[in-house]
């Protein structure tokens, strides 16, 4: 497991974006390959199913199994911020939950591209609901980077970037 400066919180941002950084480079070339091969179900849909389940475990109030689907080494960008798992567990994961609980999202634009035991999710996003006395009306879109470890999907990376739709 990867240990971040506590002391120094520029040094660990710059390393989180390095390690982030890495994992995009990393897929460049599957980015930039072209197959004439049509995925199977299981390449398009495993990964997807993943990014569900989380989805849906933030949307039932799980966060043991929304953080089961989160690689150790995961990180979640949002909001400007980078977290670890164990950051985001501690830190926000919560204040995830509660969001999901309290707005209806609609998801569409899906796609999945997979390259080996690499995938990556993106989907657009429109969030509508109450928080606390406060209207949410949001679009937003996401990134999910995954791995496949041990036959299952995991969760290595999650960027979302959403803004209040103006009314």
């Amino acid at each position: 497991m990867l240990k971040f400066p506590q002391a120094n919180p520029r040094l660990r941002h710059t390393m989180i974006i390095s390690i982030v950084k890495a994992l995009l480079i990393a897929s460049v070339p599957t980015l930039l390959s072209v197959s004439n091969a049509a995925p199977n179900e299981e390449q398009s849909t495993g990964p997807l199913s993943a990014v569900h389940a989380f989805h849906a475990a933030l949307a039932h109030g799980d966060a043991k199994a929304a953080l089961a689907l989160l690689a150790e080494d995961a990180v979640i960008l949002e909001a400007g911020t980078a977290q670890t798992r164990d950051e985001y567990a501690g830190e926000h994961l919560g204040e995830d939950i509660a969001f999901a609980k309290a707005a209806q999202t609609t998801r569409a634009n899906e796609a999945v591209r997979h390259e080996g035991n690499l995938a990556w999710a993106t989907a657009n996003t429109h969030a509508q609901g109450n928080l606390n006395g406060h209207k949410i009306d949001s679009t937003g879109v996401e990134l999910v980077v995954l791995t496949k470890q041990d036959g299952k999907w995991r969760i290595r990376a999650i960027h979302w970037s959403s803004h209040t739709n103006k009314k």
